[in-house]
């Protein structure tokens, strides 16, 4: 039944979530964060208003677009908290198509368990803070295991597939500084991504009141930061990179 996988939200067609690849999206409700941040809060704490999508339109979906779909991401909220993930992954698999999780990291044993079975292509792993529980838990909004995250970390960079971690900069509190002790202790990894922050519909009004920040300021980070580099620098911010 669809209710037993909680999928709460369904994207048909993405050309964006996935670089290189057509993909449905299937947003699963439930998240073991309260990240202050987050934007998907109807998911993390107001899964009862919104809807339940067919398991079975998603199928039908994809069988219809066989031809054109290469994959589906898998996000939520946190799809590892279900202990039926595994199953959903099976289903979506037998329909050809690829998968893509994203995940926050916060079980290990989950993801060791779909990577050992083969029922994930690529996974996106948000890394919210340099890496003690102190900061990490701010920004997560509960209290966090830190050698979770960690486990997570090292499970992928030696998983072999596609992997990408991503940290959100958040003025005030996730800038430059943080960033390098992010990268620091990810160590080398094949790509890393940084997301500006909106504030709009964040889990905590607080947020709100946070300025985003400036295109340009945004751009240096990325520059200093991202691996591989972003392909599309403006040499004026390159002169100004230090």
């Amino acid at each position: 039944m669809t209710q037993d996988f909680h999928i709460k939200g369904f994207i048909p067609v993405s050309m964006l979530d996935w670089p290189g690849k057509v993909c449905s999206i299937v947003f699963l409700a439930g998240c073991s964060f309260r990240c202050p941040a987050c934007h998907n809060g109807d998911l993390v704490i107001r899964q009862g208003s919104l809807r339940d999508e067919s398991l079975a339109g998603v199928l039908s979906h994809l069988e219809r677009r066989k031809n054109w779909i290469d994959g589906v991401t898998v996000t939520g909220g946190e799809p590892t908290i279900h202990d039926n993930l595994p199953q959903l992954l099976r289903t979506i698999r037998a329909q050809g198509v690829l998968i893509k999780l994203d995940t926050n990291g916060s079980h290990p044993g989950m993801i060791e368990a779909l990577l050992s079975e083969g029922l994930v292509d690529a996974v996106a792993m948000d890394v919210k803070a340099p890496f003690t529980e102190e900061e990490y838990s701010k920004l997560a909004g509960v209290q966090v295991d830190i050698g979770l995250i960690f486990r997570s970390v090292e499970i992928l960079k030696a998983s072999g597939l596609e992997v990408v971690f991503r940290t959100t900069a958040i003025p005030g509190i996730v800038e430059e500084p943080q960033l390098r002790r992010i990268r620091q202790s990810l160590g080398e990894v094949p790509r890393f991504t940084i997301q500006g922050f909106r504030n709009v519909q964040t889990l905590d009004p607080a947020f709100r009141r946070i300025p985003q920040f400036a295109p340009e300021r945004l751009e240096r980070m990325r520059l200093l930061f991202e691996t591989p580099a972003p392909e599309a620098v403006n040499p004026r911010l390159v002169a100004h990179a230090g």
